[in-house]
């Protein structure tokens, strides 16, 4: 008998387990991108490889940024033209990364959203027209106009060119604004007269011939302790039984008179109150008693000049009496070179010489500062009387202070350290640099040879070696 045997059926397509295939793989591609993006926009970095690190935000910025406790809406209320609006724009951009989420910021050109516009004019009581922000934090706002976020230099408008940045202060405004949002109101420091200080403030001359009244000689100074959310108010101690319970901070500027015994009691009472002085001394006034004040709290105050001896020339030396130094770690003050020359007023070179029994030697202290009460460990606050003193009060005067502003960032960590801020202590404005290179001659012989016989030779070295192997 014959076996017949059947052929095979088929194998049944399962669609549906095809379909679902298909769609899981869908959705854990779609899931995985969605992964992709949500690490890209939450946990990315940034890094400022620019060389003049224009844009990158400096410690104290971002100390402020992590003391918001809730959103910061920033409106920008900007025209096209405005020369930093590039500038604002990228700024504000590492202000919204530094803060992870808590700043939003919005665009308005008030030429397009003319609507939009009016809104923000009416709710913040705006009543100028030009370019600023507008800082919203817990109902408090501020603005920041654009005239105070960058020095811009229009000389040459005259000649057709267009208006240059010279200096970009936008991190410097706007974080001094935050500042003055987060703490409410302002700190007061007292600003001690009567001893021949500078004035602080410009007081106008009266009667129909009067004059302008001439600018405070420390003017940048006070603009910039102001910008810190510090109000600066004069203090006689004259006309006052005790220093105000307000002023936590007395700053006293290069007094020519000493003080007197009264006066001398309310420092003391001050300071033995837990109270906070910064004092600048002036080196060709004689205030006794001020010295002896400060003799009791462990800082001598000597009666000496600082002096170099700088090499001018190959056999030319040359002595120094204006010593140029940098409030850095590293100043050239503390090194070998300098001393404290006791005979400064003499004109005899034979003693402008460094004598060891009779100068002061290195090192050379111009500044030091002074707590009582306090704690060796930065973790624990306790409140404590503190005392910055330096030997020399021109340095903050406008016609000294330099661009680079190292003074006034010593000034701003001084009084934050005074008005125990440690977290906002330095800021400097960004100052555009120009790129230049400097070649001498054989730098230019090198750069003649690269641009007329290297660069043509290496595509007609490429050349030949490509017809070189499609000939064969």
């Amino acid at each position: 008998m014959e076996t017949v045997t059947a052929p095979d059926k088929p194998k049944t397509i399962r669609r549906f387990q095809i379909g679902a295939n298909v769609v899981l793989q869908i959705v854990l591609l779609l899931f995985l991108a969605a992964m992709v993006n949500h690490l890209g926009f939450e946990h990315y970095r940034r890094w400022d490889f620019s060389r003049d690190k224009k844009y990158a935000l400096s410690d104290k910025t971002k100390r402020v940024l992590g003391a918001l406790k809730s959103k910061l809406r920033i409106t920008v209320f900007f025209a096209p033209e405005t020369p930093i609006t590039n500038d604002v724009q990228n700024l504000l951009t590492e202000y919204q990364y530094a803060a992870k989420g808590k700043i939003d910021v919005e665009h308005i050109d008030p030429a397009r959203n003319i609507s939009r516009a009016k809104e923000v004019v009416e709710k913040y009581k705006i009543v100028t027209g030009e370019s600023m922000l507008v800082l919203d934090y817990e109902g408090r706002n501020k603005a920041v106009k654009a005239s105070e976020m960058a020095e811009i230099d229009q000389s040459g408008m005259q000649f057709g060119e267009g208006p240059r940045i010279t200096a970009f202060k936008g991190e410097q405004a706007i974080t001094s604004a935050i500042i003055d949002l987060i703490e409410g109101k302002k700190n007061t420091i007292g600003y001690v007269l009567g001893h021949k200080e500078p004035p602080v403030a410009t007081t106008a001359r009266q009667g129909p011939m009067a004059q302008p009244a001439p600018e405070s000689p420390i003017s940048v100074l006070k603009t910039f302790i102001e910008n810190e959310n510090i109000k600066i108010q004069e203090l006689n101690l004259f006309n006052v039984d005790a220093i105000p319970a307000e002023m936590k901070t007395i700053m006293i500027i290069g007094p020519q008179y000493d003080f007197s015994d009264r006066e001398m009691q309310l420092l003391r009472d001050f300071w033995n109150k837990q109270g906070r002085i910064l004092l600048l001394l002036d080196p060709a006034a004689k205030t006794p008693k001020l010295d002896a004040f400060l003799n009791d709290l462990g800082v001598r105050v000597n009666d000496d000049r600082l002096m170099a001896v700088v090499r001018t020339g190959i056999q030319e030396m040359a002595r120094v009496r204006d010593v140029i130094g940098r409030f850095l770690p590293d100043s050239p003050i503390t090194k070998e070179g300098y001393w404290g020359e006791v005979d400064y007023n003499s004109d005899d070179p034979a003693k402008l010489q460094y004598d060891a029994n009779r100068d002061h030697g290195a090192p050379l202290y111009i500044a030091v500062s002074v707590e009582k009460g306090g704690s060796g460990d930065e973790r624990v606050q306790v409140n404590s009387s503190r005392m910055i003193v330096v030997s020399n009060a021109t340095f903050v005067q406008d016609n000294v202070l330099t661009q680079d502003q190292q003074a006034l960032d010593f000034m701003s960590a001084s009084i934050n350290w005074l008005g125990s801020r440690e977290q906002l202590i330095g800021i400097a404005p960004k100052v555009p640099r120009t790129l230049t290179f400097s070649l001498d001659q054989a730098a230019l012989r090198n750069l003649r040879w690269i641009i007329l016989v290297l660069m043509p030779l290496v595509p007609a070295l490429i050349g030949s070696v490509v017809w070189w192997k499609r000939r064969a």
